[in-house]
């Protein structure tokens, strides 16, 4: 999908932004002698040996779990395009709509936490298998608020949200290490069992 995307979007203002990030990224890279790293060519480079190497160096960096900026930035492009096009949805389970638009009804808010940047959550909240659910959600988090096996994460969307008591905030989740976290904010918490989640310790 990475190569049909720059094809698609070459020459584009918006894909040479992040060309430049991702070539910035690289000599930064081939600087601290990272194994395995990728260099890109100049603008200058003929298009389709410039295009092989962003290719391969955007699958090094996903191989190795990066979060770069410049990759971030291009992948945030990427989903976009994929959303607005229609190309991909965001999958919810079917429980999911139907539990927040009752939780809203009764006047609760709903927020998300999320790896995810805060620009993805929208996009994914937005096209999912269930419609447009971005209406019924309060805002959004994500690890610029801090790790989310953290305690201190949560406390700071407490603080954020303007929630003094801890308790009356239900945070739910599929890690074992963020529920941890989460409840030594004090926050109340219940753990998702879902298809494909990892596993779990005996106790939970």
């Amino acid at each position: 999908k990475v190569e049909s995307y720059l094809q698609m979007n070459w020459g584009s203002s918006q894909l040479d932004a992040d060309l430049e990030l991702l070539r910035d990224q690289a000599t930064q890279d081939a600087k601290a002698n990272l194994r395995g790293f990728v260099p890109i060519p100049g603008p200058g480079a003929p298009r389709d040996q410039l295009l092989a190497a962003v290719v391969k160096n955007v699958r090094w960096q996903i191989d190795n779990n990066r979060k770069t900026k410049a990759l971030k930035q291009l992948q945030g492009h990427l989903w976009k395009a994929a959303y607005q096009s229609g190309e991909v949805q965001g999958q919810v389970f079917t429980d999911v709509a139907p539990a927040i638009k009752q939780w809203v009804a009764a006047g609760m808010r709903v927020f998300i936490y999320s790896s995810g940047s805060r620009q993805a959550q929208r996009l994914l909240f937005r096209h999912t298998t269930a419609g447009d659910l971005t209406s019924l959600l309060s805002g959004y988090f994500d690890t610029n608020i801090g790790a989310k096996v953290e305690s201190a994460s949560y406390k700071q969307i407490l603080e954020t949200v303007g929630e003094e008591n801890p308790e009356q905030v239900l945070f739910a989740t599929d890690m074992h290490g963020e529920a941890v976290a989460a409840q030594e904010a004090g926050m109340d918490v219940v753990i998702m069992r879902r298809p494909g989640n990892g596993d779990l310790p005996p106790t939970c």
